[in-house]
């Protein structure tokens, strides 16, 4: 009888069946491009490394910053950085960590190969990461930058030891996940699962859970009926049409969250043709249309969001005026609702030489953001009346997210997650003009630049006090919204469902992982 034990257990996981109290099943939304945590800057890949690795430091919602693998940090002088690390950490394997893994991450980071989303932002103000000795990483700036912890606070740090003969695909067999984190790996099967136990070995406090099967269940329906059904025990990013059924359901717990991810769109700056805008025959325009400001603006007064936040998203997300939430470190109170108003878009479309209008395409993954699909759908519905003919292209996030980075649509689709809680990680990554030497733009996908937005991210940079900081971001948002550098459109909440019994509380943003989760009773 004993030995079948294990034999049933690994059924259960093999099935995704919700089973034991030490087991937990999840069913998460986001895709996962890879298990190596330094590939892509992606929210599934994301909340999956949680699990394995570790930051130097670990960053919480609204910018705080608390110890990780480094126990405390301090300035030595503006642009030099010492950072004392824990002595009592090891790789799954045995070996102590030590400050030269910090080293070699980083050097990693900024150049993963086949990436398309790089963590080298976040490190663009490092000019070196040295090990003092190891226990102790002295990192000196190029410019003095105060955001300096939040910023590195994104990277995971892999061995030194286990990292210098891997590639992602050894990551992705398993062979190279060897961390510090919570949890060990066990299997990875790309697009259904991940499976994973618990770490004996953690620093930190025992994870509570001793198995966990972190299923990728792309549509919100059906993670509804798997939560209902009894095969996973927690769902995230809950479909907007299965909120109120679950919050009447005596078995199940709906967990709702103010959000910082935006759901924007990113118009083409590239000049000359684009195969995705043509004029009313289909003949392409011999320039492009969005470089200018009164199309762009009349794009974004032509659509309603508040019909999209009532109708397509039912009510679980607020409508959006800049890439940051009410409320946020950066949010400019200043900045105006975009109103509704078709009339004066047909307007600003014939001073800008089109009275009527043009034909333009969205594209938009399919698999990736909750209801974008639908969104965009009401998107082209809007600039259609305005006389914007508009056709929506549904893309896989595999082929969706290299062609965007390319800049290869006429407009684009992002849901930018904001997760350091200020207003410099989206300024940073979606808006400063493109540049991978260094580390700007990376998610620019429309190769927006404007270069009053770029000073405006050098003097934030160096500013230490938070006051003046914030009124940097402030002058920021009002700078991308006059040029309507994008089109913001709304902020989702976070949802999580659970079955009874189980609580799920907010980590980083929108994160979903074991971590999370714990028990009411």
């Amino acid at each position: 009888m004993n030995r079948l034990l294990p034999i049933v257990a690994a059924a259960l996981l093999a099935t995704g069946t919700a089973a034991s109290a030490q087991t937990l099943s999840i069913a998460f939304a986001d895709p996962v491009s890879s298990v190596d945590p330094q590939l892509n800057n992606h929210a599934g890949d994301r909340s999956l490394a949680l699990h394995f690795w570790d930051s130097i430091i670990n960053s919480r919602d609204g910018g705080k910053l608390e110890p990780a693998l480094a126990l405390s940090w301090k300035t030595l002088d503006d642009k030099t950085w010492e950072f004392k690390l824990r002595t009592d950490v090891k790789w799954q394997d045995g070996t102590p960590f030590t400050a030269d893994d910090i080293v070699f991450s980083f050097q990693r980071a900024r150049s993963v190969p086949g990436s398309v989303a790089s963590y080298s932002g976040a490190l663009r103000t490092v000019e070196s990461a040295t090990a003092k000795d190891p226990a102790t990483l002295i990192i000196k700036t190029n410019t003095p930058n105060p955001m300096l912890p939040l910023d590195i606070a994104s990277i995971y740090i892999v061995s030194k030891h286990v990292g210098e003969k891997s590639k992602t695909e050894d990551y992705n067999a398993g062979r190279a996940v060897i961390g510090t984190g919570p949890y060990k790996f066990i299997s990875y099967v790309p697009g259904d699962r991940t499976v994973f136990e618990r770490n004996p070995g953690y620093y930190g406090p025992k994870p509570l859970w001793e198995k966990v099967n972190y299923r990728f269940i792309n549509n919100g329906a059906a993670r509804t009926a798997a939560l209902l059904a009894g095969d996973v025990d927690v769902i995230d990013k809950v479909a907007v049409t299965d909120v109120e059924k679950l919050r009447k359901d005596p078995k199940v717990s709906v967990y709702t969250y103010p959000g910082l991810r935006v759901l924007l769109l990113q118009p083409s700056f590239k000049a000359g043709p684009n195969e995705f805008i043509t004029d009313n025959a289909g003949k392409p325009l011999e320039k492009n249309p969005l470089l200018d400001v009164r199309v762009r603006q009349a794009l974004s007064l032509g659509i309603n969001r508040k019909a999209i936040v009532d109708r397509v998203l039912q009510g679980t997300v607020t409508e959006a005026n800049q890439w940051m939430p009410k409320g946020s470190f950066g949010y400019n109170p200043e900045v105006k609702d975009i109103a509704y108003n078709a009339e004066q878009a047909k307007k600003l479309l014939a001073e800008a030489g089109f009275p009527q209008g043009f034909q333009i395409a969205i594209h938009v993954p399919g698999d990736r953001y909750p209801q974008a699909p639908e969104t965009v759908q009401a998107v082209a519905q809007f600039w259609s009346r305005i006389g914007v003919k508009t056709k929506v292209e549904v893309v896989p996030w595999a082929v969706y997210s290299s062609r965007a980075n390319k800049n290869e649509f006429a407009v684009s689709v992002i849901a930018w997650g904001n997760g350091t809680g200020e207003a410099g990680y989206g300024l940073l990554q979606t808006l400063a003009t493109n540049d991978a030497k260094r580390g700007r733009g990376s998610n620019n996908w429309g190769r927006y630049s404007n270069e009053s937005v770029d000073k405006a991210l050098d003097a934030a940079t160096v500013e230490f006090d938070a006051p003046r900081r914030e009124a940097i971001f402030r002058h920021a948002a009002k700078l991308v919204t006059d040029d309507v550098g994008q089109i913001p459109l709304f902020h989702y909440q976070n949802i999580w469902a659970a079955k009874k019994g189980l609580k799920v509380v907010p980590l980083l943003s929108d994160r979903t992982t074991a971590m999370q989760v714990t028990r009411t009773k």
